[in-house]
């Protein structure tokens, strides 16, 4: 170990000669034996800090892994943070996990921790999908709630998110304060793992068909459903929590025409059939859209691990199937939802949607043309879900999500939700399909009504310790010596969501940004486009997000505004560098 650094060398003998088990230690002793100095230092250079949506990483020994220790720091810290707040009182909490591998331990393992610390544990019975965990918090009163999952990650990684008591993650100033309570503790004998039953109860179908009828309270299209209840739907879980609820969502719906992929009914950690189970990814899709193709589908649905997303493939005008992005969907539900609320009469005047700041301005036109006010927020759903709960009581929220392929329709839970989004998606074809079209179609009628906007994602990943070095220095260069031009159009508005600054740069006029501060840089051009660099926070990735549009003079101009969109967001990213 002489080439591993001081601070590295401490923590692995303070793992190798503390209270851990001998499994834990047997792995950090293989790594040695085996010089694995990278693997060591990744494993062990930090603590896995638990953020302020709680921990995600990789599965392993170690510090900064993710694993029975650092699961227990973090749920006790929570739970001091618990106790600490609600003093007196009995406090509940909910928790779930998804199907990745060792998820069910975790989730034991966090169950057991609460439970020593006199808190009353709802646990599911089963893996069940993230949203179910939202509104079990909410519906149960709550004070916290936890799911184990990494959402679309690879198969090496889980993680832990942590809920409020509005069923939302944590946000200011509660997120810091569970941090502080996570950071104090300095050592694992501060953990109670020792359980006790009777503080842990079980749910099962009984909270699962709750959520089913208070989701299908929100349909607005019934009529349409039933005379289309045949529509051909092709679903995939990708592996995960999704088959336990969005089959039967659809069914409750009215759908009685969907296929599944088999190939992907079961749950399994190691996602045997894709390389990443992420539904933006193509690849994840393959298989969904060869059993579409194989029945003649109308729509094609799939959803992550944890079901809080959903991808979608549509047939366009040539009967071959095509996939939308995040905003494109987005932007297609919020238009149908704010169509469908109008024809049914439903507005009463304090309605609104919401979005964040890297989504499709598209979304802020449509709302606009309707006088229905669309909040922007920061990356990160839990900022939806606070504004939500901040107007629970004078507001009606219709409809809201991100271009990470996260929606939600109605207020019973506060995170992106992929069950009542995929109940959504089907019942939106359904009206479309009624009345002659499409959703191919009403994606482009859409674009000649508000303009082409047409935005794309890039990521790029950089892993380890170096790799956030270099993310840091990137963002850097970017808030010291901005772009002057992008896409060929003078950049004239610097967004510093850190600072919380929007600079004009050509009068150097400064406003505030209303916001909390987040590590993200907006590029402002002439033309209208707004580029977007912001690292993950629950990822080793630094995101490029391009958004630029110009007006589509009628639907045969699509493709040729398409090919010439895309030609200008090269352009972009080429000036960029990225």
């Amino acid at each position: 170990m002489q080439e591993l650094e001081f601070l590295v060398k401490e923590k692995i003998e303070t793992w190798l000669n503390g209270n851990y088990d001998d499994e834990t230690k047997h792995q950090i002793r293989d790594l040695i034996e085996k010089n694995a100095l990278t693997e060591l230092t990744d494993s062990f250079y930090k603590d896995l800090e638990f953020g302020t949506g709680g921990l995600r990483g990789i599965i392993g020994a170690g510090s900064n892994r993710i694993n029975k220790y650092t699961i227990g720091v973090a749920t006790q810290g929570l739970a001091n943070y618990l106790n600490n707040k609600y003093p007196n009182e009995k406090i509940k909490v909910a928790i779930a996990h998804d199907s990745r591998n060792k998820s069910d331990y975790f989730a034991r393992i966090t169950a057991e921790v609460f439970s020593a610390n006199n808190i009353y544990v709802y646990f599911f019975k089963e893996l069940r999908p993230t949203p179910l965990l939202s509104f079990a918090v909410r519906e149960l009163g709550c004070k916290s709630g936890v799911m184990i999952t990494a959402s679309h990650n690879p198969k090496e990684y889980n993680g832990y998110k942590a809920y409020g008591s509005d069923g939302g993650q944590f946000v200011a100033p509660d997120d810091k304060l569970v941090m502080d309570e996570v950071a104090k503790i300095r050592s694992i004998d501060e953990v109670k793992f020792t359980p006790k039953p009777e503080n842990i109860g079980y749910l099962g179908e009984e909270i699962d068909n709750l959520y089913i009828e208070k989701i299908l309270s929100l349909s607005v299209s019934s009529d349409a459903i039933k005379r289309q209840k045949d529509l051909q739907i092709v679903y995939s879980p990708i592996h995960g929590t999704g088959i336990t609820m969005v089959p039967k969502a659809l069914a409750a719906f009215g759908f009685e025409n969907v296929t599944l992929v088999d190939e992907q009914i079961k749950p399994d950690g190691n996602f045997p059939t894709v390389i990443y189970p992420n539904p933006e990814e193509k690849e994840a899709l393959t298989l969904s859209l060869q059993k579409a193709e194989e029945i003649d589908a109308d729509l094609v649905l799939a959803t992550d691990p944890d079901a809080d997303r959903v991808g979608i493939a549509v047939k366009n005008n040539d009967d071959e199937f095509i996939l939308l992005n995040g905003n494109q969907t987005g932007a297609l539900l919020v238009n149908y939802m704010l169509e469908a609320w109008e024809n049914a009469n439903k507005f009463k005047g304090n309605e609104y949607i919401t979005k964040t700041i890297v989504t499709s301005y598209i979304i802020d036109k449509i709302a606009a043309s309707k006088n229905i006010p669309c909040y922007n927020t920061l990356t990160g759903f839990k900022y939806i879900g606070q504004l939500m709960t901040q107007h629970q009581n004078d507001k009606t929220f219709i409809v809201g999500g991100e271009e990470s392929y996260g929606y939600l329709i109605g207020d019973f839970v506060r995170d992106k939700d992929a069950v009542v989004s995929c109940a959504f998606i089907a019942e939106m074809t359904a009206y479309y399909k009624d009345k002659g079209s499409s959703l191919y179609n009403a994606l482009i009628d859409m674009y000649v009504k508000y303009g082409f906007y047409k935005e794309k994602l890039v990521s790029i990943t950089k892993k380890g310790k170096t790799g956030a070095e270099e993310i840091k220095a990137m963002m850097e260069r970017f808030r010291e010596n901005p772009p002057v031009s992008l896409g060929g159009s003078n950049v004239v508005s610097l967004k510093d969501y850190e600072l919380r600054k929007d600079r004009n740069l050509i009068t150097g006029e400064v406003k505030d940004i209303e916001l909390p501060k987040s590590d993200v840089l907006q590029f402002v051009t002439e033309d209208g486009s707004i580029i977007s660099a912001r690292p993950s926070g629950t990822e080793p990735k630094i995101k490029f997000y391009c958004s630029i549009n110009e007006p589509l003079p009628s639907r045969d101009e699509y493709e040729t505004t398409d090919t010439k969109l895309e030609m200008k967001i090269s352009n972009i990213m080429s000036d960029l560098n990225v």
